[in-house]
């Protein structure tokens, strides 16, 4: 009888203890729903607060990308008007030039020529043109015929057009002709920068022969340098003149530039996009042509349905709040989230949330109770 009393005792024990067990897992956690529920001293220990969307100020951002570019008036390529030999120059690249300075000296037989045949042409003028006055006034007097004043004319106007044409050419080779004479005649040419900047590149060397379509040197000058980014036509509706970014590179994305739109482009690629200018709103030189940048376009502020960032967790790539079920219950649903902005992130399907308490306090939490639990 003492063992059969034993059994029973056993048995009412083991029974009662999977009863409570069985009980407990129910209280805890109904994983199908992604319902966790919670004791009152969990939800004092987790945090747990809850409350409703609110209207806040939130303001979006375009990302876009772009490279930094110059007008064409800072840019300029160097070179000659006549071929020649390349004699001298002391560029290198990163040097900075002044506007009229010399940039390297050109030489060729060629300058030689051009020059003589100005100093031949004024040597004639003079002949030339007292026979033509000679012949004008005996004309007048019938003492010689129309054809020969007429020739006499027509050599005094070609030749006053002949050396106004090579006037023109020596200007054009970099040569003054107020200073060609017989007694200065020079074999070389100068080539002067016509901005202030930086040499970008040199194609030269010296004693290479240089031709019109040769590009010598390039000159930037980097005081009017600009962001050129490229915008898809979705976005251009969205953009002002005028309009603040905030521009960073690959290298060092943690140094932000301050820039401000000033030109929207009107002409689309086949891919739908177009190019708007921007200023740097302070220099910096270190920033040159060519550099690829990226930046993050604001555009106005506006009143949306949002939550603090703390209510919203990620996971397995979803975002997802909890929802107070009442009962000490909270369900976990997925929401679709916009833009971020003093603490508060924009929940773009807040149709589906209105009047609801939300967990803003906690919700990791929750999600750590929930998980732990299903394993």
């Amino acid at each position: 009888m003492k063992n059969i009393l034993i059994t029973i005792i056993a048995t009412t024990f083991l029974f009662s203890c999977k009863s409570e067990t069985k009980t407990e897992e129910k209280v805890v956690v109904l994983s199908a729903e992604n319902i966790v529920t919670l004791t009152n001293a969990q939800i004092k220990n987790a945090g747990i607060v809850t409350g409703k969307m609110e209207l806040q100020n939130i303001s979006s951002t375009i990302k876009v990308n772009g490279k930094i570019d110059v007008p064409p008036q800072n840019f300029v390529s160097i070179s000659v008007p006549s071929g020649g030999y390349l004699r001298t120059t002391r560029l290198v690249e990163g040097m900075y030039v002044s506007k009229g300075q010399v940039l390297c000296t050109v030489e060729d037989k060629q300058f030689i020529q051009m020059q003589e045949d100005y100093l031949m042409a004024k040597a004639k003028i003079g002949y030339t043109k007292a026979e033509y006055e000679r012949q004008k006034e005996l004309n007048q007097s019938k003492a010689s015929s129309d054809k020969v004043y007429q020739q006499a004319q027509t050599e005094y106007n070609s030749l006053t057009v002949l050396i106004q044409s090579y006037a023109e050419k020596l200007k054009f080779a970099g040569i003054n002709p107020n200073n060609v004479s017989a007694n200065n005649i020079i074999k070389s040419i100068n080539i002067y920068s016509p901005i202030n900047g930086y040499v970008s590149k040199v194609n030269v060397n010296i004693g290479k022969y240089v031709t019109p379509s040769d590009v010598l040197f390039e000159i930037v000058n980097p005081a009017d340098i600009h962001l050129a980014l490229t915008i898809f036509e979705k976005d251009i509706n969205k953009l002002s003149i005028g309009q603040l970014l905030t521009a960073y590179t690959n290298t060092n994305p943690d140094k932000k530039y301050r820039c401000k739109i000033i030109l929207l482009g009107k002409d689309f690629s086949e891919n739908r996009s177009t190019k708007i200018h921007c200023h740097f709103i302070n220099f910096d030189k270190t920033l040159l042509p060519g550099i690829y940048m990226n930046a993050d376009i604001e555009l106005q502020s506006h009143q949306s349905n949002a939550l603090p960032s703390d209510a919203i967790i990620s996971f397995e790539s979803k975002n997802y709040i909890f929802i107070d079920k009442g009962n000490k219950q909270y369900k976990m649903t997925q929401v679709n989230t916009g833009n971020t902005e003093n603490g508060f992130t924009e929940i773009t399907s807040a149709t589906d949330f209105a009047n609801k308490n939300i967990v803003i306090k906690g919700a990791y939490s929750l999600l750590m109770k929930m998980k732990n639990t299903e394993e």
